[in-house]
């Protein structure tokens, strides 16, 4: 059940639903987001950031959900997300990735263009998915919190013209989301997103989620999103868990032990994610 994004978020184009793609930071996270797809019979995408490859490289990475997915009676995906150069992504290729991220929003269009297409070109004769990104997601990747002001839309005419020249599989808009921690409450500009969706017809992805309000996240599937990326959640209440664990027994040393509730918190804000993204009953 190891396989790549690509008929996976063509299915959930197809179907008018999107699959969760959850940031997994350690072997429990792993066993945890696996757990939710499980119980809910959804295909899931597991995804790093370069920030936790620093951690552990991508071969801890691609050999543990590649475990899990061997183990799996779901479809299960790992995902680079958020690549910060060519080279990152060939590496992931030869680890295992079944998908890979090039991020060239920070760059002028045309070097965006130059460098998502350096990606393609490699990536296209083995047949390895790739998401690119055009206009930026405020905050940043790795913890940080979102920047307001920071959230510039995409232009609908560009993204006909990007995906024309790169040849990108799926794309990663700018529609008013933050990565990392909202101040108040996000809202997405489902108006840009209908008319990118109106001009493109591959899957369109959404980062920065965690926080958004479950029915912005709805109507956004209805209006072209496939794939949806959450991170800073998990993290949040994996590390509340473990914490209210320890605080209940200081003289604990085992660290299995207060990992188990930071699971069990991952895996059913999974499960509910996956509820309302409509993958749930799916795989």
């Amino acid at each position: 059940m190891f396989v790549t994004t690509k008929q996976m978020l063509l299915d959930a184009q197809a179907g008018h639903y999107a699959v969760g793609a959850f940031n997994v930071e350690n072997l429990e996270f792993v066993m945890a987001v696996v757990k939710a797809a499980e119980e809910r019979r959804s295909p899931v995408i597991l995804q790093t950031t370069p920030g936790t490859i620093k951690y552990a490289n991508l071969d801890y990475f691609a050999a543990m959900v590649r475990c899990a997915a061997e183990e799996a009676t779901v479809p299960v995906a790992l995902h680079l997300d958020h690549g910060d150069g060519f080279d990152r992504c060939i590496q992931a290729a030869r680890a295992g990735y079944t998908s890979v991220m090039i991020d060239g929003s920070h760059v002028p269009f045309e070097d965006n263009i130059a460098l998502t297409a350096s990606v393609t070109k490699f990536a296209g004769p083995i047949n390895l998915p790739v998401e690119a990104e055009l206009g930026k997601v405020g905050g940043k990747e790795d913890d940080g919190p979102a920047v307001e002001g920071e959230n510039p839309y995409t232009d609908p005419d560009q993204a006909e013209e990007f995906v024309a020249r790169t040849n990108c599989t799926s794309l990663a808009v700018g529609v008013g989301t933050a990565h990392g921690v909202y101040h108040g409450t996000p809202h997405i500009e489902q108006g840009v997103l209908k008319a990118i969706r109106q001009r493109l017809d591959i899957p369109l992805v959404l980062h920065g989620t965690s926080g958004v309000p479950d029915d912005q996240v709805a109507e956004a599937i209805q209006n072209g999103i496939c794939k949806v990326n959450y991170a800073t959640e998990l993290r949040q209440v994996f590390t509340a868990a473990f914490m209210k664990y320890m605080s209940e027994n200081p003289n604990n040393f085992d660290p299995k032990k207060p990992s188990i509730p930071g699971m069990e918190a991952i895996t059913q804000i999974v499960a509910s994610h996956m509820d309302n993204l409509g993958s749930s009953h799916k795989a």
